[in-house]
C-alpha cells in the first residue's frame, strides 16, 4: 500500500479542505478545544481560500498526499524558515509507515534546497505526535512557545533535526 506525494494544485482546494478538517479533528481531539474543532467546518470557505493563497507564496511548499487518488494527508514546508509547518494523515492511514514517507519527503526536499538544520513545531501534550518524531530523529531542543490560536492557552515545542 503506497502513498503518492506531489504538489498541491488549485483543484485541490475543496478536498485538501476536507482533509485538513477531518485530520485536525482526531488528531488534536483532547488537546485543542472542541469549539475550536467543531468550527473548522464553518470556515470550509475560508479555509479553501487561505489554501489557494498559500500556493502563490514562493517561501511554501504544499504537498498533497494520496492513496489510490484519494486525498489521505497533507504536508507542509517553508522553505526560507527550514521548517515543516504541518504533517497529517487521516486516522485510518495512521501507523502504517505512511508518515515516515511523508517526514522523510520533507526533510530531503528542505535539504535538497541546501538546509542542513530543520525544525518543526508541536503541541505539548500531543504526545503521540512527540514520540513520532523523537523515533525519527528529531530532539526536542529546549525551545517553547505559547499560543492561543486554538481555543485554548497550549505550548508548542519546537524539534529539531541536524542534517549531514
Amino acid at each position: 500500500m503506497s502513498i503518492t506525494i506531489r504538489k498541491a494544485l488549485l483543484e485541490d482546494a475543496y478536498n485538501y479542505t476536507d482533509c485538513f478538517i477531518a485530520c485536525l479533528q482526531t488528531a488534536y481531539k483532547g488537546i485543542v478545544s472542541d469549539d475550536f474543532l467543531n468550527n473548522l467546518s464553518v470556515e470550509k470557505e475560508q479555509r479553501a481560500e487561505k489554501f489557494r493563497k498559500s500556493l502563490t507564496n514562493p517561501e511554501i511548499d504544499v504537498y498533497c498526499v494520496t492513496f489510490e487518488k484519494e486525498m489521505i494527508g497533507f504536508l507542509t514546508t517553508h522553505k526560507i524558515d527550514s521548517e515543516i509547518w504541518s504533517i497529517y494523515l487521516l486516522e485510518e492511514f495512521r501507523g502504517k509507515g505512511h508518515g515516515k514517507v511523508m517526514l522523510d519527503f520533507a526533510l530531503e526536499s528542505l535539504q535538497h534546497i541546501g538546509h542542513k538544520k530543520i525544525t518543526l513545531w508541536v503541541f505539548e501534550e500531543n504526545i503521540r505526535a512527540r514520540r513520532f518524531y523523537e523515533n525519527n530523529g528529531l530532539i526536542f531542543d529546549g525551545m517553547k512557545r505559547d499560543t492561543t490560536n486554538y481555543g485554548k492557552p497550549l505550548i508548542q515545542l519546537r524539534y529539531t533535526q541536524i542534517l549531514d
